[in-house]
């Protein structure tokens, strides 16, 4: 009998630690990268809640409708026409609570403990990145996550043949609240601080407008300082190289981007190579010097057979290859003027990245 109840109780302890430890397996220990990604999104959520420029911000008085108010913030970042106030309140980069509380000790010698409300009711004029130059689709992003400069590049279309091989970030002063996530790893580091390897040009320590010079080699060799992550109101220009125009007896008359140095026989070729009523032994290349037209002449056939330099090209030369049967020309050609690369800001497409 002793024995039967042994096994009993028995039985139900095996039950009780199965249960236990079935419950544990349904709910297993947070990861680091879990409670890293749930840290990333309270982030981006708190960074979203803050005031931007653009915002529709709407200050409620309980109580009143004579003190309420709704508007934008001014280019300093202040609440722009708030009456009854001896101060003006500062409200970019802070939270609804934080305004709140400002309006509230504004009007306390109005009111006995006032009750303010603080609600952003509209995100979407926040100022957008920009992209554009020498890139397939210039556009305008309207950001609501992390991103950088890579993942812009290839929405953007990608690059042309146009491009010089650099690009240049603008950063206007205070157009974002989000400072790249880089920074905020450098502040949180043993007592390092960021020494400024992103924005490695014209930066200003006092918080004003900078910019960043990258090389499109060093991006595609995949050096990080090369890519950046990119802030809402930032400006990315694909730099256009300065052009060669190739003319005449050529298959494809074209314009050529000057990214490196290039030769007249390359030039050449990359414009179709000549046609069959080409006059290789007469080529001009007309060169702006000194506010001066500068007249060279040379011959691709002597060229080939190295007995000639092969001409190296400058920006904004002009090539001709004469033709048999037309008149040799003595003076440059009109050249149509190319579309130019950068367009109206506001006229790009809109995209949101979230």
């Amino acid at each position: 009998m002793k024995s039967r109840k042994f096994y009993l109780f028995s039985l139900i302890l095996l039950c009780v630690a199965f249960r236990q430890s079935s419950i544990s397996a349904q709910t297993p220990t947070p990861l680091p990268a879990a409670i890293a990604a749930q840290n990333t999104v309270e982030t981006r959520k708190a960074e979203t809640d803050l005031i931007h420029q653009g915002d529709l911000i709407d200050v409620d008085v309980i109580g009143s409708v004579r003190y309420d108010w709704r508007g934008k913030i001014n280019p300093e970042g202040f609440l722009d026409g708030v009456e009854y106030a001896e101060n003006p309140i500062y409200a970019l980069c802070r939270s609804e609570q934080q305004i709140a509380a400002a309006v509230a000790q504004a009007y306390g010698k109005i009111f006995r403990q006032p009750k303010i409300i603080v609600k952003i009711l509209d995100r979407s004029n926040r100022p957008p990145a920009v992209i554009y130059g020498a890139v397939k689709t210039p556009q305008r992003f309207q950001i609501r996550r992390p991103v950088y400069l890579n993942e812009l590049l290839v929405a953007g279309g990608g690059l042309t043949e146009k491009s010089s091989g650099e690009i240049l970030i603008f950063r206007p002063e205070s157009l974002s609240c989000a400072a790249p996530i880089e920074e905020k790893a450098a502040a949180t580091a043993d007592g390092e601080k960021n020494q400024g390897k992103f924005l490695t040009v014209g930066q200003d320590s006092g918080g004003g407008s900078s910019y960043i010079n990258i090389k499109i080699s060093d991006l595609l060799a995949g050096k990080k300082e090369a890519n950046p992550q990119i802030l809402s109101g930032d400006i990315i220009t694909v730099v256009e190289a300065e052009p060669i125009y190739v003319t005449g007896g050529v298959v494809n008359p074209k314009q050529i981007s000057s990214r490196a140095q290039i030769t007249l026989s390359r030039a050449v070729a990359s414009a179709g190579g000549l046609t069959k009523n080409a006059s290789a032994g007469k080529v001009t290349v007309f060169r702006r010097e000194a506010g001066e037209t500068k007249v060279i002449e040379t011959d691709l056939e002597r060229i080939k057979d190295g007995e000639a330099e092969d001409l190296i090209l400058r920006p904004f030369d002009i090539v001709e290859v004469a033709q048999t049967g037309r008149e040799k020309t003595k003076s440059p050609p009109i050249l149509k003027a190319s579309e130019p690369g950068e367009k109206k800001i506001s006229n790009l497409p809109l995209r949101v990245i979230d």
